[in-house]
């Protein structure tokens, strides 16, 4: 029986014409941080595109070189790159054991990516994975809903509150803006 993931805190949040995404840094095998202060996001695509990773850190960089392959093939047409690399992710042999979720994002679209073949557009403009992304996720609706804070300070604040709730996430952010 495998050992459920417990990974990380990723959010993206879209509010005012910016896209922001963060992650916290911490990184977890069993009862034990290994790491502190581990980089879950990159730009992509000519620096047009922000992807977030929870999961297996290997199995998400190989993914993240896939996602910017079919970004490539696709001139960065984010929706067909997203179905391109799930339809990939969920049929192929070796890619269909990967064990991470990807967060990806333009100034258009955000999507959530999974092995089951799951590309998620979210109703409203957040999106969040990871252990602590319900807590993350839930803050952020209701700064976004219920306060003027514009996105950075909305992903900020969210995942301060995820960290003092979340085991799985600490409170060394990595934030980038679009």
């Amino acid at each position: 029986m495998k050992e459920k993931i417990h990974a990380t805190t990723v959010l993206c949040v879209r509010q005012g014409g910016r896209v922001v995404i963060g992650a916290d840094g911490q990184v977890t095998q069993q009862n034990t941080v290994l790491k502190h202060t581990a980089r879950k996001i990159r730009r992509l695509y000519n620096d047009t595109v922000v992807a977030g990773f929870a999961g297996s850190t290997s199995d998400a960089f190989s993914l993240f070189q896939r996602f910017e392959a079919k970004l490539e093939e696709y001139n960065g047409n984010i929706a067909r790159a997203a179905v391109e690399l799930s339809k990939d992710w969920r049929t192929d042999k070796v890619l269909r054991h990967l064990e991470a979720m990807l967060v990806v994002a333009n100034n258009e679209k955000m999507y959530l990516l999974s092995g089951t073949g799951d590309i998620i557009e979210p109703d409203e403009n957040v999106l969040a994975i990871g252990s602590g992304g319900p807590f993350a996720q839930a803050a952020a609706l209701a700064l976004s809903r219920e306060t003027k804070l514009d996105a950075r300070a909305i992903v900020e604040k969210s995942l301060a509150i995820a960290s003092a709730l979340c085991i799985y996430t600490n409170a060394n952010f990595t934030i980038e803006e679009l």
